[in-house]
């Protein structure tokens, strides 16, 4: 690898890695690119993996606003939410390809991490998606999956896995919990910054972003299944189906989220610190997965340690060998077209993005949809980074 390569590389990789940990799901200080001699700017064409089942998917946004609360951030004007549905759809239909961050978002996930004059707004926002906005959807009930990312991250980093779980046949709605992301567009063109990594520090300030998650999901819940739902196609939702995943502290809310609302069937935290615990008395027998990068395994995470015994259903403890914590995000597969691969965690973009799919849609095809799942049983042979625990 060339010099400039390399200093590309160091670049690329302070946008994708250091944010959120696992274990504490906040952003951390890291050495700015300018003490890299950074020189080159990154430009690509970029391409999320293709879905796998056998649905085009189709994507509508929403604008959420709940009156009862009170933001817990801006501490004035209520509780608002942006969120992405895809869903299956008919083949042929919609007007055009969804984008997969508009151009204020991702300038500003580029100033963050001190990239701005590193890697070009439009390579972000250029990546191509697989969801077409105005597209028909398939009819029948379907079941509904609610994807929350990771802390300071947009809800755009879990497009891969939202879009494949479309197109297998689920309704997916991913949610950006406002002030909780380093820039996420709101209708009239605001862009609300995140005021909660300013208000955050130690355990009971994660408890605050999870136990706050957790409200939203269940609100979310109330406007897409209540009497009169927000979105013009909540009759796909099958009520009685509905389950939850997330990434990092996203991950950590689906506990906050099943503990507080039964409507919620199972649940997936993918890398995620439990900083709302698993309530002594259990989940109600629900379903959960743990679903971890490498150092998650018993011993490297505290708070799976503890909180493993309390789940009282149908669990399982996964880690993939190689991987890292954004290894079931986006970012491992755009690292790898850009032939940037993060050297503390091997495993390859595309298969990162491969097997998170597998076991996620495995699980939530076992436990909504009866399905038979041996894969969930142990290891095999075709997946040999896969690792079962049961300390």
């Amino acid at each position: 690898m060339t010099r400039r390569r390399t200093a590309a590389a160091a670049a690329l990789l302070a946008l994708l890695l250091p944010l959120p940990l696992a274990a504490a799901g906040t952003a951390v200080a890291t050495e700015p690119p300018s003490s890299r001699s950074v020189s080159e700017n990154v430009r690509t064409a970029l391409e999320l993996p293709r879905p796998t089942g056998r649905f085009p998917v189709g994507q509508d946004t929403l604008h959420l606003v709940d009156r009862s609360r009170t933001d817990p951030w801006s501490k004035s004007g209520p509780r608002e939410l942006m969120v992405t549905l895809r869903y299956p759809a008919q083949r042929g239909t919609g007007d055009r390809p969804a984008r997969y961050l508009t151009d204020e978002e991702a300038r500003l996930l580029l100033i963050d991490r001190g990239l701005d004059q590193v890697v070009p707004v439009e390579t972000l926002t250029g990546t191509k998606t697989h969801s077409r906005l105005g597209a028909r959807p398939v009819g029948g009930r379907h079941p509904l999956v609610v994807l929350s990312p990771g802390f300071t991250v947009p809800r755009a980093t879990i497009t891969s896995l939202a879009e494949d779980l479309a197109s297998r046949g689920y309704v997916v709605a991913a949610v950006d919990h406002a002030y909780e992301s380093v820039g996420t567009e709101f209708p009239g063109g605001r862009v609300l910054r995140c005021l909660a990594c300013e208000q955050t520090g130690g355990e009971a300030g994660y408890r605050t972003v999870t136990d706050t998650r957790a409200q939203d999901v269940s609100f979310l819940l109330d406007r897409l299944t209540g009497r009169h739902p927000a979105w013009r196609h909540a009759g796909l939702i099958d009520r009685d189906r509905i389950a939850m995943a997330g990434h990092s502290i996203g991950g950590a809310s689906a506990v906050a989220a099943m503990a507080g609302d039964a409507r919620i069937r199972a649940g997936i935290n993918m890398d995620g610190g439990l900083h709302t615990p698993v309530p002594e008395t259990g989940l109600g027998g629900r379903p959960f997965l743990l679903l971890g990068a490498q150092s998650s395994a018993p011993g490297g995470m505290a708070s799976w340690d503890l909180d493993w015994p309390r789940l009282d259903g149908w669990k399982r403890w996964i880690t993939f060998a190689g991987s890292g914590h954004f290894t079931f995000t986006d970012f491992p597969a755009i690292a790898e077209q850009l032939g940037l691969p993060d050297e503390d965690a091997p495993l390859p973009g595309g298969r990162s993005v491969e097997l998170t799919r597998r076991y996620v849609a495995a699980f939530f095809d076992l436990h909504l949809r009866g399905l038979p799942q041996p894969r969930l049983d142990g290891p095999s042979a075709d997946a040999p980074e896969v690792r079962f625990h049961t300390p």
